[in-house]
């Protein structure tokens, strides 16, 4: 199986780095500084799982110049993914089919328009990695799981083949029937979580000291739930209890990749996280009154770079 990696960023590299350890053919589709960065230093994972370390990794910066694949997964941040179409069409145009992992719901949609709902696979993944100053992945925490499934039933061979290999790959996770359910499940977690920490500029355990506080997570997760209701997709009173345990039990110190991005002067995925839930919710005559007081705060500091 041969996969193409859009994005080698810490999530891209750590599953395309499994997959190839696992004895996928991977490509990493880049950008010349970060080329320049995998020919010096080749690509590494520190992990709790086991480490690797090779320049024995094929990258590309053309993806003409790639001849085929069977699969791209997409990593790229929500910001760069208009930026990514023009990469993915020719690799499409050769027959690959598209497993994004971004956050949110509406690539879905901007994908399966550009290129067929044939061509793209519903995808997501559970990780807490970074990358240093060499481009190597430093992960952190026991889960690296990447969950994925069909939108189509013409999509089962391929979702077959990516399971085989995901099972002899040193990672977690699953292929699902039900990859809505866990895409808009995850969506409303990450939309709660990375909206409190990010306007508050507090990482979670400084968020459950204050009630008042805390209870604008709950309120977002509510929001959350009853826009996927909306759009077919049952969320469940208990999955919303589950979520609030997860920030419960976070350590004191956690938070979301949004405010980390935030506290290193980066761009935010704002506008593709809850400005996407905000336009969702419009096209069902939705008014998100506490989604959009949290998009509000965090707009001021969305594009920086």
């Amino acid at each position: 199986m041969h996969i193409v990696v859009l994005g080698a960023g810490a999530l891209g590299a750590y599953f395309g780095l499994r997959f190839q350890e696992a004895g996928a053919k991977v490509t990493f589709l880049v950008r010349e500084k970060r080329a320049n960065q995998l020919e010096r230093y080749g690509l590494a994972i520190q992990s709790p799982h086991g480490n690797i370390c090779t320049k024995e990794i094929n990258w590309e910066t053309d993806p003409s110049a790639i001849p085929s694949a069977d699969v791209i997964l997409v990593s790229v941040k929500g910001y760069h993914l208009s930026g990514a179409l023009d990469q993915l069409r020719p690799l499409v145009n050769k027959g690959a089919t598209i497993l994004p992992v971004l956050n949110g719901i509406e690539h879905i949609s901007i994908l399966q328009r550009e290129f067929g709902k044939d061509h793209v696979l519903g995808g997501l993944a559970f990780i807490i990695a970074t990358l240093n100053d060499k481009g190597h992945v430093v992960h952190t925490g026991k889960f690296h799981d990447l969950i994925f499934g069909p939108l189509c039933a013409k999509q089962e061979k391929v979702i077959a083949n990516l399971e085989a290999l995901r099972e002899k790959a040193v990672m977690g996770g699953k292929q699902t029937k039900h990859i809505l359910y866990e895409l808009w499940k995850k969506y409303m977690f990450i939309n709660a979580f990375s909206g409190i920490t990010t306007a508050t500029n507090l990482p979670i355990g400084a968020v459950r000291k204050h009630e008042e506080t805390f209870q604008i997570a709950i309120k977002l997760l509510a929001e959350m739930k009853h826009v996927a209701m909306t759009y077919g997709v049952e969320i469940t009173d208990q999955d919303v209890t589950e979520a609030i345990k997860k920030m419960e039990q976070f350590d004191a110190d956690a938070t979301s990749s949004m405010h980390q991005d935030l506290r290193k002067g980066l761009p935010l995925e704002l506008d593709h996280l809850h400005g996407g839930a905000i336009r969702l919710a419009k096209a069902k005559q939705l008014d998100l009154a506490c989604m959009s007081v949290i998009y509000g705060m965090i707009k001021p500091f969305e594009n920086r770079e």
